[in-house]
């Protein structure tokens, strides 16, 4: 018994002095990072740069402070974050760099990003990522609400979860009731992951007794200047290639790419042409976030960059790199700053450097290790025209199962469920004139309602209202043949349907909106009917389809909204396999960076790179060539008198051709006669311009030659500005788009020419479409015709049958 006791007594010694012992083992982190508790929210500012915690000395993000290296193999200093250790877990150096970032509920909710959160629909909420090579060390939520002055206080609240981790609950108070209320909640760096979400929970109540979910009263507004603050700090990454593109881009990274190309000088065309596959390989990862490739000579890059360089050519700070025998991908780190990464491509010569971009475009799931030599990449199969991963599939019907971006796209739950919504990009030249619709075999499911009642599903069409299936009681499985209207720009400027309708070369949202009525409780506290209102789940089947693989492709041209949207002609090809892009010899950094921004731009809108591009410095080399042409930095001599070019800018003086009649709108099409150029103005000035010109090429009927020119440093910024903005995008329409300081101006001047093909009989229909007079006429003679040869027809019938003889 005595020996019992006494173990009993060594025990509870022991637990006594566990929490001192855990206070002693992290001195100071509590005081460090204090959990905020007066309600304020701080003004929206720019994004700033902050020390690491208890640093006073403010720091540049990715800059390590001096003296700051790598954790030695086998050593684990600093922590994977605040108070957490970890043995295989990357490490965060006591000194790593840090930074300051705030997300406003603007910029990552959903549009217009204020969120009203209502009884029946409780719940809003905002995502974002994490970088694989940063962690966050601290984070706060500051909410700007304003609750229903007819709430009840205390009963009413709101609930802050991440990744469905409770964080806090803000309770409201009779002071809050109506009018706009700040508050802060604390994060746990904890939990959050690669991906978050950050849902806002409404928990309303306006009586005691007998309320209705669905009461008006019940609201709560969540403004969009709300924000989430977060320090980031970097880890300390290996040189592994098994992690590729990581770090170089990251798909958990929602802000737009900048990723710096560094060349020893001046890049020859071969070099250029390895640059070009790699940042088109990079613009097709990117997507949506857009991406900026800033070319650097011989400089040493302050951020992640890919880095050029041959045996006999290479920036300075990889003079004492050894030689290579083959074409090498390598990572290494960056001389001065170890949280900084290099994607060094070598290669004995430039054509090393072109099958070593080529492998990282095709290749790189082989990747491992610190470098990899690439023996052969060999093709072995040709693409076929519009077959971009990013278009909607035109020779066959697709499934809505292979238009889906993630993998519970078309279902969704809630007594009033949220949108259902798919995306279709579409090739610009898809030829819709005389089509009644798009046929949509439809298969969808959902809860049946309770009784026979008004519920139904709305299909819209780019936000605007298309048609209503009623939701039957009876049934939970259906199947609809539909037909989207279309809308195809005519030369005349008219449009033959006024409803919703597809646009070309840009990105259509499909929405299947459910609406249930849903039976509530309710009534008075004499006579109260009380239930659990149940949830409605609702699917839109994987294997509905929808099929463009019956329409021509036919086109007017010159048309730089379909360049500026779709990379179209170019992109026609995804691998631009039938694409020149001439080039300036010896080509500034400017002009560098605006063949890598374009040829990015276009692989983000095709979803592949531009493996067999052409690019040359020679202008005589386009002569004669089956091919689209690009032109970056200045108009080739061939091409300076041909009289289809409608503007030119030089050093300090442009030109341009202005048209009869001109809209500012870029849907309206003018008349082929208000195109005609009625001025030519010539101007010098200092001032910085650029400019998108379009127009036929002289050496094939069916191809085209876009221009991207700019008058000086600042105007090549102005172009992959403009290029690099979807705004700015949207702007540019015609055969002329002059980007200054103020904007973007655009107008429809000279020639209307075809690409495509269209059996006669449509072509005759096209061409009469645009001349409404000469239709009707034609339709009279048509009709007085057809009355002549019927009445021959009968007088011979007619004859016969009185004279059988004859």
């Amino acid at each position: 018994m005595k020996t019992k006791l006494s173990w009993l007594c060594a025990v509870a010694m022991g637990m006594n002095a566990i929490p001192a012992t855990m206070a002693n083992a992290a001195p100071g982190n509590a005081a460090a990072t204090p959990a905020p508790t007066v309600p304020v929210v701080a003004q929206a500012t720019d994004p700033v740069v902050t020390a690491a915690p208890g640093q006073t000395e403010n720091i540049m993000p990715n800059q390590p402070t001096e003296g700051n290296t790598l954790p030695v193999d086998g050593q684990v200093i600093g922590q994977v974050m605040p108070g957490v250790r970890g043995a295989n877990a990357p490490v965060v150096a006591d000194n790593a760099p840090s930074r300051d970032v705030k997300l406003t509920f603007a910029q990552i909710a959903p549009p217009p990003g204020s969120m009203v959160l209502r009884g029946i629909n409780p719940n809003g909420g905002i995502e974002f990522g994490m970088r694989s090579d940063e962690v966050v060390s601290n984070a706060v939520l500051n909410l700007e609400y304003t609750p229903s002055p007819s709430l009840l206080p205390t009963q009413s609240q709101l609930k802050v979860y991440l990744n469905d981790e409770l964080m806090d609950v803000l309770p409201v108070t009779k002071e809050q009731l109506g009018k706009k209320t700040q508050a802060q909640v604390p994060i746990n760096p904890l939990f959050i992951t690669d991906f978050n979400r950050i849902r806002l929970e409404f928990v309303g109540h306006y009586r005691d007794v007998c309320e209705n979910p669905a009461s008006n009263t019940l609201w709560m507004d969540v403004g969009r200047n709300s924000s989430l603050q977060m320090t980031y700090q970097s880890l300390a990454l290996k040189n592994d290639l098994s992690a590729f593109p990581v770090p170089f881009f990251d798909p958990r990274d929602n802000r737009p790419l900048t990723l710096p190309m560094v060349f020893a000088s001046s890049p020859d065309v071969t070099e250029q042409l390895a640059a070009t596959i790699v940042a088109s390989w990079f613009g097709s990862r990117a997507g949506w976030r857009g991406q900026s490739f800033p070319a650097m000579y011989d400089k040493l890059p302050d951020r992640n960059a890919i880095v050029f360089a041959t045996n006999a050519k290479r920036p300075a700070f990889l003079r004492d790199h050894p030689d290579v025998k083959a074409p090498t991908v390598e990572m290494i780190s960056h001389p001065e700053n170890p949280y900084v990464k290099l994607l060094v491509v070598f290669g004995r010569d430039d054509k090393d450097l072109v099958q070593a971009a080529k492998a990282i475009a095709q290749g790189n799931v082989l990747f491992r290790g610190n470098s990899v030599v690439i023996d052969e990449v060999k093709p072995l199969l040709a693409r076929k025209p519009y077959d971009a991963p990013n278009w909607v599939r035109t020779d066959r019907a697709v499934t809505f199962g292979e238009l889906k971006t993630y993998e519970e796209q078309l279902q969704a739950t809630g007594l009033e469920p949220a949108p259902i919504s798919l995306s279709l990009n579409l090739p610009p030249d898809l030829y819709l004139l005389r089509t009644n619709g798009i046929d949509i075999n439809l298969n969808y499911r959902y809860t049946a309602p309770a009784t026979k009642d008004s519920s139904r599903m709305d299909i819209s069409l780019n936000n605007q209202f298309l048609q209503s299936f009623s939701l039957q009681s009876t049934q939970d499985t259906n199947r609809l043949m539909l037909r989207l209207p279309v809308l195809q720009g005519l030369l005349d400027g008219k449009t033959d349907v006024s409803i919703p309708a597809l646009k070309l070369g840009a990105i259509n949202q499909l929405r299947f909106d459910f609406q249930y009525m849903n039976p509530m409780p309710g009534g008075s506290a004499e006579n109260c009917i009380t239930f659990q209102p149940v949830q409605n789940h609702v699917v839109i089947g994987d294997e509905s389809t929808i099929d463009f693989s019956k329409y021509y492709h036919f086109l007017a041209m010159p048309d730089l909204r379909a360049f500026a949207n779709a990379g179209f002609p170019f992109s026609r090809m995804a691998d631009l396999s039938e694409s020149i892009v001439v080039m300036p010899k010896a080509p500034n950094e400017g002009q560098v960076t605006t063949l890598l921004d374009t040829m990015a731009t276009v692989g983000g809108q095709t979803g592949l790179p531009a493996i067999n591009v052409t690019l040359t410095d020679d202008g005589s080399q386009i002569q004669n060539k089956d091919a689209d042409i690009m032109v970056i930095g200045t108009i080739p001599d061939k091409l300076k008198d041909d009289k289809r070019i409608d503007l030119l800018v030089k050093a300090a003086q442009s030109w341009v051709n202005t048209p009869l009649r001109q809209t500012e709108f870029p849907s309206i099409m003018p008349d082929v006669n208000d195109r005609q150029a009625s001025a030519q103005t010539t101007v010098t000035s200092q001032g910085a311009m650029a400019a998108v010109v379009g127009f036929q090429s002289p050496y094939n009927e069916q191809r085209s030659v876009v221009a991207l020119l700019a008058d000086s440093p600042r105007g090549y910024e102005l172009l992959n500005t403009a290029m690099n903005d979807s705004g700015k995008r949207a702007a540019m329409f015609g055969s002329v788009s002059v980007i200054r300081e103020s904007g973007v101006n655009s107008l429809r001047v000279g020639d209307v020419y075809y690409v495509g093909h269209l059996p006669w009989f449509e072509r005759l229909w096209y061409a009469l479409a645009n001349h409404p007079v000469l239709l009707a006429i034609l339709a009279a003679v048509s009709v007085v015709l057809l009355a002549w040869v019927l009445w021959r027809l009968l007088r011979i019938i007619s004859r016969r049958r009185l004279n059988p003889d004859e």
